[in-house]
């Protein structure tokens, strides 16, 4: 027996549900019903597609975007809450398919589909993880695809080789996502010129000018029979191809810096898709319908997957900035509708998710026409991938929604300069790495930053000595573990005429966060120099020293009554500590020693800790036993740090961008 969740619950009722968490790590063990639901569903999902094989049954596996949607949305639940099985089932899923030599015996270069790119996203998230150069070169085989992928006159890529001159909205969340990573990835900053002008060409041809709707495909060359002899176009707006789409936007914006010129572009089409597609929501149900514009359509019916798509885009435009607050509203509509019309548990608390309308192409064999009678006559299924992906997502953006709107507009500055390690990628390039935003290996602060970005917060990286000018941006900036020449040949010391403006900062209301670490592994004499600024003295010492992997050697217990935490088990080896003079004082004893301090300076606020103990080989689970609770202090910690940023009027100055 399955229950829908009731009717008569209040948007807000139905978002805290949807957001009731345990704690902010969701442990393996804990009852299906303790979780969130984006955990919940991935859970459902993982036990429906062992190993993410979505074929049906007796079919082999193989490389293909459905499980690359589904992948997708396991990893967004895994930086949510760093639970090693999320990883553990994303390796197992790209491990059955990727022989250990790179290859991929199931892909067909060939065919020049865009749906096969998708899954490149999965083999640049464990590249990045594994630093195993395999997936390097299976990521390399998707781009090395769109090098030589055949384009239509206006540049846009087919979407495969049998359907030319062709463009599918499909195909830009199928390819410019994994397009994006790859070129920050590997230094190939040209080529987002290639990957703004494949959103622009698509919307150029394929937007209506009266609805702001996209239509689903355009044929430039005008010959198939689904095809608009004078526009080339078909002759529907399909929710789910929209939901692509819009999902594409969001998720390339994630490498596109600020300074890009393409940002502005992406953000501005990304807009006008929201208002189109806001106006077609169903007013009662919150969802939207599978043909968007045409709800009394005969065989029309609200659709799953396109409705959480929109969902996700909404909220994850908002919180990154991209989108006005408005469409909060809208976002958390449509995740009610969802809850409460196509979601179920069943009597074991498995989620399942109703109503998600099956293939839909156009042209091929039988011949798919396009008309509207073709769109609403594809069935709709329960248990589909796409539409668990698209739940699951919507549902992780949803879960951020409380927090996101505290930091929006803050930007979190991370020192690239003090701390500049450098080490050669799979490329061979020489790239910046240790304590960095963008480094997902066991050395990196990427889910640091991702819990930031769940507090609307913007990541940024300074990668030179701070001045006034360069701390201007940013509302915290965070120092690590200065470098010493057995780390970098080149260190650079923190000298006097650096002290200066960083003080300035503070007391205008900067929030500095100091990491220190043990004294193998870090410079004391020129970063104190900093530090003594405010009463903080980091000591040259080696405690809490851990052998091998004797966790519980490292563990440090956090007491009730903490000014930054709850009570927690964390894991912190080979510490040094604080002396703490006034302004400051200590916030965090261990044995005797202080290993965390705070200052008040002027208007600001600075927190000084002896190890920098939240770098992914301690907060993504893959290694430490889960009993330690870095990631859930991690994410108090960044509220705390958030929390200190002055508040100022209207919405702590925190304006849509």
């Amino acid at each position: 027996m399955m229950k829908r969740v009731g009717s008569a619950i209040s948007i807000a009722a139905v978002v805290l549900l949807g957001c009731s968490l345990v704690a902010a790590q969701t442990p393996s063990s804990a009852k299906p019903i303790d979780l969130a639901w984006s955990a919940r569903a991935a859970d459902s999902a993982m036990a429906a597609f062992p190993a993410g094989d979505v074929n049906p049954a007796g079919a082999p596996p193989r490389w293909q975007y459905e499980e690359g949607t589904l992948l997708q949305s396991i990893a967004d639940v895994w930086y949510a809450t760093g639970d090693p099985k999320y990883f553990t089932y994303i390796k197992q899923s790209v491990d059955k398919l990727v022989a250990k030599d790179g290859s991929i015996a199931t892909y067909n270069a060939t065919g020049n589909a865009l749906d096969d790119v998708l899954m490149g996203r999965m083999a640049l998230l464990l590249y990045g993880v594994t630093q195993d150069k395999r997936y390097y070169i299976a990521a390399k085989a998707m781009r090395d695809q769109l090098a030589q992928q055949p384009r239509t006159a206006s540049g846009g890529f087919w979407h495969k080789q049998r359907y030319p001159d062709q463009m599918w909205l499909d195909g830009l969340y199928m390819a410019e996502p994994f397009y994006a990573e790859y070129a920050r990835e590997f230094q190939e900053p040209k080529d987002f010129d290639d990957i703004a002008q494949q959103f622009i060409v698509s919307e150029q041809h394929m937007r209506d000018a009266k609805t702001g709707l996209l239509y689903h495909g355009w044929d430039e060359s005008k010959k198939q029979r689904w095809a608009d002899p004078k526009t080339g176009l078909s002759p529907v707006f399909w929710g789910r191809a929209m939901g692509w789409y819009a999902m594409a936007l969001v998720d390339t914006l994630d490498y596109v810096g600020a300074d890009q010129p393409q940002r502005a572009q992406l953000i501005a089409i990304l807009n006008r898709l929201a208002e189109a597609v806001a106006k077609q929501q169903d007013t009662k149900s919150g969802l939207w319908y599978n043909v968007v514009n045409l709800p009394a359509a005969k065989g029309n019916y609200l659709e799953t997957s396109a409705s959480g798509m929109f969902v996700y885009a909404l909220a994850k435009g908002v919180r990154m900035g991209y989108l006005p607050l408005r469409y909060q509203a809208v976002a958390e509509k449509g995740y009610k509708g969802l809850l409460l019309k196509e979601v179920q548990t069943d009597s074991k608390g498995r989620v399942h998710v109703a109503q998600t309308v099956l293939g839909v192409g156009l042209g091929g064999e039988p011949y798919r026409d396009g008309t509207l009678a073709y769109y609403t006559g594809v069935p709709a299924a329960a248990d589909d991938a796409k539409g668990y992906a698209a739940f699951i997502m919507a549902s992780t953006e949803i879960e951020m929604m409380k927090t996101a709107r505290m930091g929006r507009g803050d930007t979190v500055l991370m020192d690239a300069w003090f701390n500049s390690q450098t080490r050669r990628n799979a490329a061979g390039q020489t790239e910046s790495f240790h304590y960095k935003w963008q480094d997902e290996a066991n050395s990196g602060f990427s889910l640091l930053g991702r819990i930031f970005q769940s507090y609307g917060a913007h990541l940024a990286t300074l990668p030179v000595a701070p001045t006034r000018a360069g701390l201007k941006q940013a509302q915290v900036y965070i120092i690590v573990s200065p470098d010493i020449p057995s780390k970098n040949p080149t260190p650079h010391y923190v000298q006097a005429e650096d002290v200066a403006p960083v003080v300035e900062w503070v007391k205008q209301g900067g929030v500095l966060l100091l990491m220190s670490n043990d004294r193998d592994n870090t410079e004391f004499t020129y970063y104190n120099r900093l530090a003594d600024a405010f009463g903080i003295h980091f000591n040259a010492v080696d405690n809490n020293f851990v052998h091998g992997d004797h966790f519980e050697d490292g563990k440090l217990m956090i007491p009730a009554g903490n000014a930054i935490f709850a009570p927690k088990k964390i894991y912190m080896k080979d510490i040094s500590s604080i002396t703490a003079t006034a302004p400051a004082h200590s916030v965090l004893q261990w044995q005797d020693n202080t290993v965390m301090a705070v200052a008040k300076v002027g208007k600001g606020t600075v927190l000084a800790v002896v190890d920098p103990w939240l770098y992914n080989e301690y907060m993504d689970g893959r290694r430490l036993p889960l009993e330690f609770e870095n990631y859930p202090a991690g994410k108090e910690l960044v509220r705390w740090l958030i929390q200190q940023v002055p508040a100022t009027a209207p919405e702590k100055g925190r304006s849509a961008k």
